[in-house]
């Protein structure tokens, strides 16, 4: 793998949107996993993974619409045939780089990985504008559809 993930507590690393792609090109093992909200895949979009042969995985991290954590995450994950131990990488995507932060290092602690969390996610933060999407996934201009 060429990237070089940025250190991180608790995870393999950190790495963009554009390092996170290389990955999935570079390895044809590597998974992405979207831990945002079922909402937020229906309304915004998701990575589309058919140039690289494969699909996102999809994964809430915390449930819509109360906010809470998963208490399935894990076997969740597990369901998607990422197995703890098995050497796979595992890069995880939300909004804006935050919750994929927690999924990550959940992953981690329970085997998977090497676990990668993307910076400035899906949409990233929201700008001067008041708006999202002038970084992260779409913004990188990576493939993406809307259900």
């Amino acid at each position: 793998m060429t990237v070089q993930p940025r250190p991180a507590p608790g995870y393999a690393g950190d790495v963009t949107a554009t390092e996170a792609w290389q990955i999935l090109q570079e390895r044809d093992d590597a998974v992405l996993v979207d831990v945002r909200t079922d909402a937020e895949w229906r309304y915004v979009g998701v990575p589309d993974l058919r140039p690289v042969g494969r699909q996102a995985a999809l994964v809430e991290w915390v449930q819509y619409p109360s906010g809470q954590p998963n208490p399935r995450f894990l076997e969740q994950l597990a369901a998607t045939g990422v197995t703890p131990g098995d050497g796979r990488p595992v890069v995880f995507l939300c909004r804006s780089g935050q919750r994929s932060i927690g999924a990550a290092q959940a992953a981690t602690a329970a085997g998977y990985g090497p676990a990668y969390n993307v910076l400035e996610g899906f949409e990233g933060p929201t700008g001067p504008d008041g708006h999202r999407g002038h970084v992260g996934w779409r913004a990188d201009g990576l493939p993406w559809v809307q259900p």
